[in-house]
């Protein structure tokens, strides 16, 4: 049994020393580079005395910071991944919550540490000796470790913006690894080519899965996520065959039609996650890609980054919604509605269960509390759930659709409204490229955001007639370059609402 994430690491380098592990367009290093550089590191920190405490990490985007995060681990602790370009006063407040032990940065990210003002104890990768690994006190910290240890810790914002340390074990990432290398056959062939942050849940599962398998992991440069004529032939010249992005990197690909220009030849596997994917951009994706295995996954980052998918095994129309299916393997996913369990084609809560919940959050119990709870339907022992604050309901397949956010079920002229509902409708009209709806509670209209420079107002509405009934449609209608995102590419709803806000002030 795997007690320590290590173990993938460290296996995998016996195995395949020489094979590259992770690789920018820059450089490159193999599993064994990697878990020697892992162990230096490691013995470095050993000598702050601590166990189970947090570690920063803000370097740059490359292998060593994957390096430094798992030197945090021989160390007996857990780490923080920080990226530089996050603004000064996001950082701040991630270290006031987390007060780190150390912050590991490399020559880089020593300008923007010290804009940080930050005075802990800061050490510097490269001045970290090579060769220098104490294999006698790694061993004992190792002997000491337990599959409940923490392993990271992601500050994710919430609806509120102030960003939570979801604390995430051992095992936790253990069962999601060995569930999803399985579930998508990803072996020693695979080259994936990473899209999400690392300080974002779902790049997790990609370095895991590369320790664990011995795939490769190519970390795709940032800029080119904004060309897709340039994102497309790179991973046409990686030969990448594997991808887990956020919706709205798929999106600007298929919104801009970049396919018919160059289609990389070499992908079989598209994986989407984050929040949801439009159906008709993923159409546009399956089009180019018959024969690709697609699969929709969900996941908040408190039950380690999924809990539940759905491989595409069926047609679907550009307003119908992806399922996001069934619970991932040793997961349970319930909807509950009043503390029961809601009835077939009733919406209800998601709440998971299982081995893949959080810790909870770091340094703060009144909100690991609220969310961690009790499981209301077993009342004779001890059993914490996680209530997602995410709505959702079954079709007539016995598979999970997601409705909205619980923050975005709204009651609109005596009805209750999922916002998603319409922004699903809206997404399948031809000419919109992306959209959003907020609720303004004070006049009681919906809000549309949305993009797509040929679609007028008048058109939207003309076409939401046949999707949606007419209490549903939107009363304002704001069109919009490109809509915000947040750290991770998801649209940022907070910025939406403040704009509005400022701009009917």
């Amino acid at each position: 049994m795997i007690r320590n994430i290590l173990e993938y690491a460290e296996e995998t380098a016996k195995r395949m020393p020489d094979a590259v592990a992770f690789a920018t367009d820059k450089e490159e290093k193999t599993f064994g580079q990697l878990v020697q550089r892992a162990k230096e590191i490691g013995s470095a920190l050993l000598s702050y005395g601590v166990k189970n405490a947090p570690m920063a990490v803000m370097t740059d985007k490359t292998p060593d910071m994957i390096a430094a995060f798992l030197g945090c681990v021989y160390s007996g602790n857990f780490y923080t991944p920080i990226d530089v370009t996050m603004p000064k006063e996001r950082i701040l407040s991630i270290f006031e919550t987390l007060k780190p032990v150390v912050l590991l940065i490399d020559e880089k990210s020593k300008k923007q540490a010290a804009a940080l003002g930050y005075t802990g104890e800061t050490l510097v990768l490269e001045e970290i000796p090579e060769g220098n690994v104490n294999e006698e006190a790694l061993a004992e910290v190792r002997r000491k470790a337990i599959d409940t240890d923490p392993l990271y810790a992601l500050f994710t914002s919430g609806s509120t913006g102030v960003p939570k340390g979801v604390v995430i074990s051992h095992q936790a990432v253990v069962n999601l690894t060995e569930w999803y290398t399985e579930t998508f056959s990803i072996t020693e062939k695979e080259i994936i080519g990473n899209q999400a942050p690392f300080y974002f849940d779902s790049s997790v599962k990609d370095i895991y899965a590369v320790l664990k398998t011995g795939a490769r992991m190519e970390i795709i440069p940032k800029m080119l996520f904004s060309f897709p004529v340039k994102l497309l032939p790179y991973l046409e010249e990686k030969k990448i065959n594997y991808i887990d992005w956020v919706p709205s990197a798929l999106c600007i690909i298929a919104n801009t039609d970049a396919l018919e220009k160059v289609r990389p030849a070499y992908l079989q596997k598209i994986m989407f996650v984050g929040e949801a994917m439009p159906t008709k951009q993923f159409n546009y994706w399956r089009r180019h890609y018959p024969d690709a295995m697609f699969a929709n996954i969900y996941g908040p980052t408190e039950t380690t980054v999924d809990c539940t998918y759905y491989i595409v095994d069926r047609e679907f129309a550009d307003d119908e919604p992806l399922p996001i299916g069934h619970a991932c393997r040793n997961t349970d996913i319930f909807l509950l509605k009043d503390n029961r369990l809601a009835e077939p084609g009733e919406s209800g809560e998601v709440c998971v269960r299982g081995r893949c919940l959080a810790l909870g959050y770091y340094n703060n119990p009144e909100k690991t509390e609220e969310a961690f709870v009790q499981n209301p339907l077993n009342p004779y022992y001890p059993e914490k759930i996680y209530k997602t604050g995410d709505i959702a309901k079954y079709n007539e397949y016995g598979e999970i659709i997601f409705l909205a956010r619980k923050d975005h079920q709204i009651k609109h002229m005596g009805h209750r409204i999922e916002l998603g509902e319409i922004e699903t409708a809206v997404l399948s009209i031809d000419l919109v490229e992306n959209g959003a709806c907020i609720y303004d509670n004070d006049t009681q209209k919906i809000v549309l955001f949305y993009c797509g420079a040929e679609a007028t107002q008048a058109y939207i509405l003309k076409k939401l007639r046949d999707k949606v009934p007419k209490y549903m449609f939107p009363n304002v209608m704001i069109q919009m370059e490109s809509l915000p995102q947040t750290l991770n590419g998801k649209i940022d709803r907070l910025r939406l609402r403040e704009y509005y806000v400022q701009e009917n002030s």
